[in-house]
């Protein structure tokens, strides 16, 4: 994996390119570094707490944690090998400087409290490196006022008890309630330690800044146990490994629940209205990472995640929401914040109002998951499997109704995607009761509804005279990415409709390129949808076209990858500007990546 270079980073009004972050984390939450030594974004102690540096969306008033060089320099930056342990080196005319970045964690887990740690090593020469530290008010709902204990300064940020804990090396020079500012000279072979502990409504341990330091490596260790683990022995491996970390971060191990983004708010188009928070967990984004997480081998990872998803589907009712939050309940409806937005990006919403919408699609990623995880030779509860009957029987109820679809709009239609997981649901809730693994009473009503569904979809979903799937019955102009989601559905139905659909995805909604908006007029206001570019990928090598489907990865990943920084990806990647948007680590943009990669993997092996 190459290093990712910058001379000095300049940023616009104040805001690095969203490109340019890199993240760290440790199960629980997930903050990003612009190359400038800056950490702007984190919440802590959770994903979805408010931020504790949140510069991302107001460079004026936002937190940050920023340690920079004092004179022109350059900077590289790369994970450590299996790892998500961040090193940046900062190279200046007088010396060049290497800062190692954890949130902490244990070989046993995470720790009781939040511990982001930043060690810094002269390497040559000197370097006098700047430190800067800002709390965010939570769009001006929270103060921080300072302390003094028997033990040292601490911050009170709402009901947030936080310490930032130095080596003796480290120069404070101003230290009050908003801000502190100091500074650290290296050396060849020096090492100095900066480390933020944060605790929420509980006392704060505060350990040695020898431990701390020690579980810089600890939390290297753990990294590298856990890749080590995985069992995916497929093409572009390192890609693969690369995004697998990045879902671990969206990962929240209180409870097993899977995170769309560890943002919020960040534009799918500079100035537009599109910023929503990503910080919850989607039915449909957390059944795809489950099933990435079936092809890498990572059994626990894809066994707790998929019982949350069972639980929290089982305690609020088969009526199934789009999205829940991290502890399962109900997402909170959308609110705007008062802060700038990034690059004046308003407004600046938490909150989901996605909540409510129908997308019944839904059942066909439920039930598709559920017979990937049993198919990896698993076995099934009682209620999990009484659970997905219901399903089943809901979605052959519903399926007639329009709905939201995929791409959460709120115009309802009959969307072509949605009437096709429908489809895909009852066939594999058939399969699944044909194998014994759910109640198979309601398996012919099934079988008849299945069919159905595809006699409805190739009567009014198909344009004879445009030769593809249309977005949504009756739109004969337009076209949709997400059918590349569905290729079992081509494949058991109508391969030559589903990959003639394909080809005019490829070149109308890519415009001859693997590089892919979401449905037809969206390259008038957001950029290529990452994650729909891997689709079309794995789409094609699903349905035996693997010199296609090659030719698609091969594209998408030198487009990606070369301007990927360190490969966290966004949501969306503007080709016009070679600039990427949207929330970040998105999940579907890696698992994309990883599933593309089986689907090649698979073909390559059959070839």
């Amino acid at each position: 994996m190459k290093n990712k270079s910058y001379n000095k980073p300049e940023r616009d009004n104040g805001y690095a390119e969203l490109g340019d972050y890199a993240a760290i984390g440790e199960g629980r939450s997930v903050a990003l570094i612009a190359p400038d030594g800056s950490i702007d974004w984190w919440c802590a102690p959770n994903l979805d707490s408010p931020p504790l540096f949140d510069r991302i969306l107001d460079s004026g008033k936002g937190g940050f944690f920023q340690l920079e060089p004092n004179q022109p320099y350059s900077v590289e930056r790369r994970y450590r090998k299996d790892s998500n342990i961040l090193e940046t080196s900062f190279k200046t005319e007088t010396g060049s400087v290497l800062i190692t970045e954890s949130i902490n964690s244990t070989l046993a887990g995470r720790l009781p409290w939040s511990e982001l740690a930043r060690r810094i090593e002269g390497v040559e020469g000197e370097v006098v490196l700047n430190l800067r530290l800002r709390f965010g008010t939570a769009a001006e709902t929270r103060s921080p006022w300072l302390a003094e204990t028997a033990q040292g300064t601490v911050f009170h940020i709402a009901d947030l008890l936080a310490m930032l804990r130095t080596s003796e090396d480290i120069q404070l020079t101003h230290c009050d309630d908003e801000k502190v500012e100091g500074k650290v000279t290296t050396s060849p072979g020096s090492s100095s330690l900066v480390a933020l502990l944060a605790t929420e409504k509980e006392p704060l341990a505060v350990p040695t800044l020898k431990a701390i330091d020690e579980r810089i490596e600890t939390s290297h260790l753990a990294w590298r146990d856990w890749v080590k683990s995985l069992s995916y022995n497929g093409l572009f491996p390192l890609h693969v490994k690369r995004s697998a970390l990045s879902l671990k971060f969206l990962w929240y191990s209180p409870t097993g629940a899977l995170a769309a983004a560890a943002t919020t708010s960040l534009p799918e188009g500079i100035g537009g209205e599109k910023n929503y928070d990503y910080r919850y967990a989607w039915v449909r984004d957390a059944c795809l990472i489950i099933k990435s997480f079936i092809y890498l081998g990572a059994l626990e990872d894809s066994k707790a995640a998929f019982s949350w998803l069972t639980h929290t589907i089982i305690r609020h009712g088969v009526k199934l929401r789009a999205c829940y939050t991290l502890e399962g309940d109900v997402v909170p409806a959308e609110r705007f914040l008062p802060l700038e937005g990034y690059k004046g990006s308003q407004p600046v919403r938490v909150g989901n109002n996605a909540r409510d919408q129908v997308q019944l699609s839904m059942y066909g990623d439920m039930l598709a998951t559920a017979q990937l995880f049993v198919e990896a030779g698993h076995i099934l509860d009682i209620a999990t499997s009484r659970m997905l009957g219901e399903l089943a029987n809901c979605c052959a109820d519903h399926w007639r109704q329009k709905d939201s679809g995929i791409w959460e709009l709120p115009e309802e239609q009959h969307y072509t995607h949605s009437k096709m997981a429908c489809w895909l649901a009852l066939d594999r809730a058939t399969a699944m009761a044909n194998e014994k693994h759910i109640e198979p009473t309601w398996v012919g009503r099934w079988e008849r509804e299945r069919d159905r569904i595809s006699e409805w979809i190739e009567t009014h979903c198909w344009s004879e005279e445009r030769q593809t799937y249309l977005f949504y019955a009756g739109s004969e102009e337009r076209l949709d990415a997400s059918l590349a989601l569905v290729y079992h559905y081509g494949n058991s139905v109508n391969p030559k409709r589903m990959l003639a659909t394909y080809e005019a995805i490829y070149s109308e909604l890519g415009h001859n390129s693997a590089m892919i908006y979401r449905y037809s007029g969206m390259e008038q206001e957001e950029s290529t949808f990452v994650a729909c570019s891997f689709w079309l990928a794995e789409a094609f090598a699903s349905m035996g076209e693997k010199e296609r489907a090659q030719k698609a990865m091969d594209e998408i990943l030198s487009c990606l990858c070369d301007k990927g920084n360190v490969e966290t990806f966004n949501e969306m990647f503007d080709v016009r500007s070679n600039s990427w948007r949207g929330n970040l680590p998105q999940g579907l943009s890696h698992l994309a990546l990883i599933c593309a990669a089986q689907a090649l993997s698979e073909a390559d092996r059959k070839s």
